[in-house]
């Protein structure tokens, strides 16, 4: 039988110390009667991704348009209160599915669907004395509109003499991406629903009586209705929000 050095129990010695402490640390880690714990990341609250998803939705849904005549840049919906973003509602109106309904107290228009839904937008509307009431139809529809102004506007501002024949259609024209124009008994009521190249001013009421649209919303909108729409434009007084 061979001997055994000094140097080898030495060896021998480290190796069974390295081993017990190994050991030890494992033990150290596992719970009694159990497998090794593992360390899982939770992520946000259910509703914190929820808020997470539905920016990030209205991020997509007003982002910069490139596929347009003329270019349509995105809306920071950072800085917009997020009532007056495009979004599907209960609604309870009296009104047929396929009816616009535009409430200037509450800064909403709603496009009436199908089983007690809405499609709302946010809008800017008339200021004081220039707002609209009543019940009309889409009696025309047009594609980056010609914006004319009509001669009680040029009286009131002369600088706008220049467009009595027409402003041509760009990211400058006030009327924006879209035009729905409201006919009522046949005749032009000339008040519009209309995009905008004031973003800012959606939920205001500044206008001269048209009801403006951020210019992706009255794509969308321009997009569900026909010519001969039916259009309910309820009347200034306490807020009638659905």
């Amino acid at each position: 039988m061979s001997r055994v050095t000094t140097q080898t129990r030495k060896l021998l010695g480290r190796r069974a110390l390295l081993v017990g402490a190994a050991a030890t640390l494992t033990a150290g880690c596992m719970g009694a009667g159990s497998g090794p714990r593992t360390v899982t990341y939770a992520g946000p609250p259910p509703e914190a991704a929820r808020a997470q998803q539905r920016n990030a939705e209205f991020a997509h849904m007003y982002r910069a348009i490139h596929d347009e005549p003329y270019p349509i840049p995105a809306v920071d919906v950072s800085g917009v209160e997020t009532r007056f973003l495009r979004q599907s509602v209960p609604y309870d109106g009296p009104e047929s599915a396929g009816t616009i309904v535009v409430d200037p107290n509450s800064r909403f228009l709603f496009y009436v669907m199908e089983n007690g839904e809405a499609m709302r937008y946010g809008v800017g509307v008339g200021r004081e004395g220039f707002g609209w009431s009543g019940e009309a139809t889409v009696g025309r529809k047009a594609r980056w509109p010609t914006w004319t102004p009509p001669s009680s506007m040029i009286e009131r501002e002369p600088q706008l003499a220049r467009y009595a024949d027409g402003m041509d259609p760009g990211p400058m024209n006030p009327l924006g991406a879209r035009a729905l124009y409201l006919y009522e008994n046949g005749r032009d009521t000339l008040y519009r629903l209309h995009g905008t190249n004031e973003p800012w001013s959606i939920g205001q009421a500044m206008s001269s009586g048209c009801i403006r649209l951020f210019n992706q919303d009255i794509i969308d909108l321009y997009g569900r209705t026909a010519t001969g729409t039916p259009v309910v434009v309820r009347p200034h007084g306490p807020s009638a929000e659905a």
